[in-house]
């Protein structure tokens, strides 16, 4: 049964950032007595965990955080009772990926860089578009070994692939366009690092970006 638009978009908005506030990475790092947000890069994103746990946490991790944006996004949107379901699905994933980058279960403290729910998001929203950006991150950390570049990559290819599956008057490009824009904003700090050749690069020891 649906929930009565006049009664559900809102509480469903704050359902869409607790799910997003989910602080996966933490709990990772809680499992082994470790706070991620003191080691490596400080970020609470899958890479960081990676470098600090190994695959056998950071998959899980990645997973986890994906889920937490393509949940909101493609599932609570079925449970309303409304013509404008779509708009109500960028809404959701939107509070989603704000919860991951400022989750309340830990204060507003730590939080990732939005690459994984982000992905999440658009798998359920436009999962075309998001293949095609999860293939140019993954081509681009295997060629370059930079994970930070490869986010980059793929944030970048998400709002052209929007725009040629779709085309630019769809729903979702200029979403995209804002997720890629904030993507390049979380990772300033890399950017400044890739051109001062100083980033580290995941086929050797160092920070996680």
């Amino acid at each position: 049964m649906k929930i009565p638009l006049d009664t559900s978009p809102w509480v469903m908005l704050a359902l869409a950032y607790l799910m997003g506030s989910f602080p996966s990475a933490y709990l990772a790092g809680k499992a082994k007595g470790i706070d991620l947000r003191t080691v490596g890069s400080g970020n609470l994103g899958a890479t960081n965990v990676l470098r600090t746990l190994g695959w056998g946490w950071a998959a899980p991790v990645f997973i986890a955080d994906a889920l937490k944006g393509a949940i909101p996004a493609g599932v609570l949107p079925l449970l309303i009772e409304t013509e404008h379901a779509e708009w109500w699905a960028v809404a959701y994933g939107a509070a989603a990926i704000a919860g991951h980058a400022k989750p309340i279960f830990l204060l507003f403290r730590g939080g990732g860089k939005g690459v994984a729910t982000s992905a999440g998001v658009f798998l359920a929203l436009a999962p075309v578009a998001a293949m095609i950006g999860l293939l140019a991150f993954g081509l681009v950390v295997f060629a370059s070994g930079y994970v930070s570049l490869g986010s980059l990559a793929g944030a970048l290819a998400l709002p052209i692939a929007v725009a040629f599956t779709q085309g630019i008057g769809s729903l979702f490009f200029w979403p995209s366009v804002a997720i890629a824009t904030f993507v390049f904003w979380t990772h300033r700090a890399n950017i400044g690092r890739l051109r001062r050749g100083e980033e580290p690069s995941f086929r050797k020891k160092g920070v996680a970006a």
